[in-house]
């Protein structure tokens, strides 16, 4: 008798919503669970190339903590295609001018680089303040420092 590894369909995939405070959380840490959450690592049917994931809404992402000396020292570039058009901004900047790219920026880096990983990133909400339009999906409040 042979035994059939489950593969899931698009199709049937159920999705959560789940709810993070980011208040005093390391960047990095928050990062890795919430994009683990995204790819549907999480659940017992994960299968790669279908996007088995959670829509995740983040609140207080202005509040999120970074070590060391990064609020100085960590930059984040982007360049315009034009010679000279490098752009570097700080992390203290980006607080202050988008605090919710900070955490958009190291999810993405953490899930796959191709489209079903540009799906998974729309799945993601963020909010620097403590509301978001979201209640009616009735998000789970999710600790993301407990283990799943």
């Amino acid at each position: 008798m042979r035994v059939k590894t489950y593969m899931a369909k698009p199709g049937e995939v159920e999705r959560d919503w789940y709810v993070v405070d980011a208040k005093d959380r390391v960047l990095g840490r928050l990062a890795s669970k919430i994009s683990m959450i995204l790819m549907g690592k999480h659940k017992p049917h994960y299968t790669p190339h279908v996007d088995t994931g959670d829509f995740v809404v983040v609140v207080n992402a202005s509040r999120v903590r970074l070590t060391g000396r990064k609020w100085e020292q960590k930059c984040y570039y982007r360049h315009s295609g034009h010679p000279g058009g490098l752009k570097v901004r700080r992390a203290k900047e980006m607080l202050q001018r988008k605090p919710e790219e900070i955490l958009k920026h190291a999810v993405r880096g953490m899930l796959p680089k191709n489209h079903l990983g540009r799906k998974q990133l729309k799945k993601l909400k963020i909010y620097p303040g403590e509301s978001h339009p979201h209640r009616a999906q009735q998000p789970v409040k999710l600790d993301p420092l407990r283990r799943r």
